[in-house]
């Protein structure tokens, strides 16, 4: 897969794409990331790539010219589809279902805005989506690029040492967040015990009491959730059993 980042901090996404699962994608051939600087394609000496929004206010916006023709040479640089997809709080919110979506396809090209944003015609021309990260404002589209290319990376075959990794992760079984993870030692002085079950080697309960934790924190945590997932007749007899539990603790 191919990403191209069109940002006037190329810089960034190149530091933060060299660690971690990404960077492991990168050096296996699964991944290449290419930064393009907008500046690059501005003319005049100061390189310009803002001005001020007709109609007044504060804040600068981006500049038609400067991100059209750097567009045009991120494209330019491989035959492959890719849809522009710019970065902005407006945008629609990056789910596990369209992160999925996205690792997909061949090639995406990602527009990072910055000051109050880019000109709208340029929007309204060549950008094929808004994806949003969360219902906030950032300095600028660069950290939302970056999330963006870490969930894509990450699902590429191969990117992770174990391919259960992505299986089991939130939001990729049914939807539900993840259950609770235990590693050594099986008991601590003061934080407590490993469950039992976790340590029992009977792999059908460990699976039952991972399903079943995983219902029961979506529950606690994002129950509107389990308003959009489909839960079978044993789902509902866990998480039920779940919520007797804890309401047996005195907890609701």
């Amino acid at each position: 897969m191919r990403i191209d980042v069109l940002t006037l901090f190329p810089e960034f996404i190149a530091q933060a794409a060299a660690v971690g699962v990404v960077g492991r994608a990168q050096e296996r051939g699964l991944l290449t990331l290419q930064g393009w600087n907008p500046r690059d394609y501005a003319e005049g000496g100061y390189r310009r790539v803002d001005d001020r929004p007709f109609g007044g206010g504060p804040g600068m916006v981006m500049m038609i010219e400067p991100l059209r023709a750097c567009l045009a040479a991120a494209r330019a640089a491989d035959s492959a589809p890719a849809p522009v997809i710019y970065l902005s709080p407006q945008g629609q919110p990056l789910t596990q279902r369209k992160v999925r979506e996205l690792a997909a396809r061949p090639r995406l090209i990602l527009l990072c805005g910055r000051y109050e944003g880019v000109d709208e015609r340029l929007l309204e021309a060549e950008v094929d989506e808004e994806i949003s990260i969360g219902d906030y404002v950032l300095s600028g589209g660069e950290l939302a690029a970056a999330v963006v290319v870490d969930a894509v990376a990450r699902l590429q075959d191969g990117a992770l040492g174990d391919a259960e990794s992505a299986v089991q992760d939130s939001f990729e079984n049914d939807g539900l967040l993840d259950c609770p993870h235990y590693t050594h030692p099986a008991q601590h002085p003061e934080l407590g015990d490993v469950p039992d079950v976790l340590r029992s080697g009977n792999h059908a309960a460990i699976a039952r009491w991972r399903r079943q934790q995983s219902l029961g924190r979506t529950w606690l945590r994002r129950p509107d959730l389990l308003d959009e997932s489909t839960l079978s007749k044993a789902d509902r007899a866990l998480l039920a059993a779940f919520r007797a539990a804890r309401d047996g603790q005195g907890e609701s």
